[in-house]
């Protein structure tokens, strides 16, 4: 028989979230789980207990009880005192722990004997990206952030042109390039706003750029590598963090939203935007800071509240965004836990097998057969490659340029004058012994050839494929002759006549639906 994991309802007030999902739930049990919850678990989220029930999960009244049942406690919040005095030597506990913030939650579990894996020390790699429960929460802050911004804002995202009034697009600011940042930089511009983004980290300007927003480039030569601190941002320096302030105080005036997402684990929030760029900021503007937590990236920032500025900007320090949307946030975390234990699980047998050997299991546990484990060695596979030093390209003067372009001009003057006089010669050559209809032909299907060259050569790269496609169903005008045959009395000229209509009209009409469907990808829909 497996072992047993359950979900007690989370304790931490205004917490909506739930650890296990009737459908993570189905998932567990194939790898040889049996599944408890707390009655009430799931309410928050929108699950019933009879939607548990459904799925084979058994359902408990008290949280004593599940912490007595279960085996493998799963949870979203760190726990508290009262949940940690639960535990016991073979008990392991998953949640988010935030080992360096809780030193006496840690030493708590220590001297219980429990199995604590944080779910918050996953290492950033490759390979555990399916059960980085981090992201999965970023992403949902990030999205709910421009979502609160819009309520708070009072205005479109989008311009639009009406017969009441031209009415001007948002111009949103997203500070940190993150999981979080990214979210809401495709939320933003998805919306219709002009969407403007920093980070430190300048390798991050093409994706930022991929998604239709303006990076914000300093006149700073960057030597940073987000590398080293496990795919965050590094903390910069005195000189950079100068001018990143001066081009915010700039940028201030023109920006009706702003969302802060810069934040290092282990440290308070770097204060970003400041009383004074608040303060220029237009009446109406909105400030969501998602650092609230630990202190906020804005210095007005209260956490946990909404409040607004003496120039009339709101600035919301809500710390519970992922538990604003507690149905979608419980899907993904929950998927994370799954994929937590199909890694603790490799037999699938219900059993847990603790490998300490693997990079992702040592790095998110941080308690262990009464020893503390944290913090973990750091994994032998690098978060994030450094970033190529791009090749600066050579400013050329007016005067270069101008000799460049001669230079180009003449060369393909040349080239095209040689290839003129050498196709003239030999089809003077071939004039010499050809007979007269031969070279009537002949000179009609170079002229052909070159007409046809010089149009294809101008066509744009990406509508060669179209271009093509029509080329072959106009060329198909050969069915007409295999229509004419068809009419031989010879039975095996008919079959080939038969044959070729039918392999060209294939060609017709692939022709035509390839280049409409090609050329369907150009317009906008």
């Amino acid at each position: 028989m497996g072992l047993k994991i359950g979900s007690p309802r989370e304790i931490y007030a205004g917490e909506a979230r739930v650890a296990m999902t009737p459908d993570s739930a189905a998932q567990l049990q194939k790898l040889g789980y049996e599944c408890v919850i707390e009655s009430g678990a799931g309410k928050a989220a929108g699950l019933s207990d009879d939607a548990y029930r459904a799925a084979g999960v058994t359902v408990v009244e008290t949280a004593a009880a599940l912490f007595e049942t279960a085996d493998i406690i799963a949870k979203v919040r760190p726990p508290e005192t009262s949940e940690v005095d639960r535990l016991g030597p073979g008990k392991t506990l998953i949640s988010f722990f935030y080992p360096a913030q809780n030193s006496a939650l840690l030493e708590q579990a220590k001297a219980k004997g429990a199995t604590v894996v944080a779910m918050d020390m996953v290492p950033r790699i490759s390979r555990a990206q399916k059960m980085d429960a981090l992201s999965s929460m970023a992403n949902i802050a990030g999205y709910r952030a421009v979502i609160e911004a819009g309520n708070n804002f009072g205005r479109f995202f989008t311009g639009q042109v009406t017969a009441a009034g031209k009415v001007p697009p948002a111009k949103v600011l997203v500070i940190g390039a993150g999981v979080a940042g990214l979210a809401a930089i495709g939320t933003a511009t998805s919306l219709g706003a002009i969407t403007y983004a920093f980070d430190v980290r300048p390798e991050v300007a093409e994706q930022i750029e991929s998604m239709g927003a303006q990076f914000v480039y300093l006149e700073f030569e960057a030597t940073q590598d987000g590398a080293a601190t496990g795919g965050y941002a590094a903390p910069s320096s005195p000189e950079f963090r100068e001018k990143q302030l001066a081009k915010f105080r700039e940028l201030a005036p023109e920006i009706d939203i702003v969302i802060t997402t810069a934040l290092i684990p282990g440290r308070d929030a770097p204060k970003l935007w400041l009383a004074d760029m608040v303060a220029a900021m237009k009446p109406g503007s909105v400030v969501v800071d998602l650092a609230a937590e630990r202190g906020g990236n804005c210095d007005l920032t209260v956490a946990d509240q909404k409040i607004v500025s003496e120039n009339g900007v709101t600035i919301v320090g809500y710390t519970d965004f992922p538990s604003r949307m507690a149905a979608q946030s419980s899907t993904l975390y929950s998927t994370n836990i799954r994929h937590m234990m199909t890694d603790l699980t490799p037999a699938k047998d219900g059993v847990v097998v603790h490998n300490m050997e693997d990079d992702v299991i040592r790095g998110a546990t941080v308690t262990k057969d009464g020893e503390i484990t944290y913090p973990p060695p750091p994994p032998k596979i690098q978060a994030i490659a450094a970033a190529k030093p791009k090749e600066k390209v050579k400013e050329l003067t007016p005067e270069e340029k101008r000799a460049q372009e001669i230079a180009a001009f003449k060369t393909q003057t040349r080239n095209q004058v040689g290839m003129l006089a050498g196709g003239g010669a030999l089809i003077l050559l071939a004039g010499l012994y050809a007979p007269a209809s031969f070279m009537s032909h002949f000179i009609v299907f170079v002229l052909a050839c070159f007409v046809g060259f010089q149009v294809i050569w101008n066509v744009s790269h990406s509508l060669h494929t179209p271009l093509m496609a029509i080329t072959n169903a106009i060329s198909s005008i050969i069915i007409l002759g295999a229509l004419m045959q068809i009419g031989s009395g010879n039975f095996l000229v008919i079959i080939l006549g038969a044959l070729s209509v039918l392999m060209a009209g294939i060609n017709i009409f692939g022709g035509f639906m390839v280049t409409r469907r090609m050329l369907a990808m150009f317009q906008k829909s």
